[in-house]
């Protein structure tokens, strides 16, 4: 079993859009310590390239259990690449909250590419592991690295940033998920006519990242898709205000959204955080989480 955490983007700054579709961006991941689990088993090893999913999930949202799901699309594509043989069970334990802005689906799909190199003994690198992960989605490569990481691109180019200390994080999540494409056509839409810059990285925010300074980190917190994704769910905009008028040192919609994110100066004031935003009445549901934590770890041969 492979055990994947989520993450939050301490930065997202987004380019225009190319002629592709896709948009260049600028972005600082952080790994959190809430996870995914990600079980592959071999069901019979005389039959090639057949994939079942099973998926237990806390959130309602469905989760499909078919050849989009990212797990699938992982597990088809190492078999491709290493030309791997027998029939394989997935099962997900979902913990990551689903369409959330979290890099849920990424996980999955970095847990089953870690697993298949442990279960065939493939002997894979994490920088070869991470060139199969980028071929699959933007944010796979860092589920696959964690930490702290720099990613250009598409996102999928990753750096290791230089980060002292960890920190507090208190989340927001949502019932409902919100679509990434959506969010990003959202984005365009509200830019149009607008010069957008090439995306760059806050100085600022690299800054209190290597002082371990989560007063600076907090004030520092942006999201260029943060603006969409309260246009199309207005209520993050309530939800915002409230983490901080409940003292968080900083607040943020994580990647598309819908979760956010509030920065807690320590243990302690992330718990008083999670009393007060669930008293609020405002928010579904409230997890704490701290960071940075490890990428897609093996936790059960």
């Amino acid at each position: 079993m492979v055990r994947v955490p989520g993450k939050v983007n301490l930065q997202l700054s987004v380019g225009p859009k190319r002629a592709d579709g896709y948009h260049d961006i600028a972005t600082i991941f952080q790994a959190v310590s809430i996870y995914d689990d990600v079980r592959v088993t071999i069901k019979d090893p005389d039959i090639s390239g057949a994939f079942d999913i099973s998926i237990s999930s806390e959130h309602p949202t469905a989760i499909p259990t078919d050849k989009s799901n990212l797990a699938y699309i992982a597990a088809a594509a190492m078999y491709e690449k290493f030309e791997l043989s027998g029939s394989i069970e997935i099962k997900i334990d979902k913990k990551i909250p689903v369409a959330g802005g979290m890099a849920g689906g990424s996980a999955d799909a970095a847990g089953v590419i870690v697993a298949l190199d442990t279960l065939f003994s493939l002997g894979l690198s994490r920088d070869e592991m991470q060139e199969v992960g980028a071929t699959i989605g933007s944010d796979v490569p860092f589920s696959i690295a964690g930490g702290t990481a720099v990613g250009t691109g598409r996102g999928e180019r990753l750096t290791p940033a230089l980060t002292r200390g960890q920190y507090s994080w208190v989340l927001a999540t949502s019932s409902s998920g919100l679509s990434t494409p959506a969010i990003y056509n959202e984005c365009d839409r509200l830019r149009e006519g607008m010069s957008i810059s090439t995306p760059h990285l806050s100085e600022a925010l690299m800054q209190a990242l290597s002082t371990a300074d989560a007063k600076a980190l907090g004030k520092a917190l942006q999201n260029d898709l943060q603006a969409a994704a309260c246009s199309i769910r207005p209520a993050l905009r309530l939800i915002l205000d409230v983490g901080m008028d409940y003292g968080a040192l900083g607040g943020i919609v994580s990647g598309s959204g819908p979760t956010v994110a509030f920065l807690a100066g320590d243990e302690e004031h992330a718990l008083d955080l999670v009393v007060a935003l669930t008293s609020s009445g405002v928010v579904g549901n409230v997890l704490r989480a701290s960071a940075p934590v490890v990428g897609a770890t093996v936790i059960d041969r």
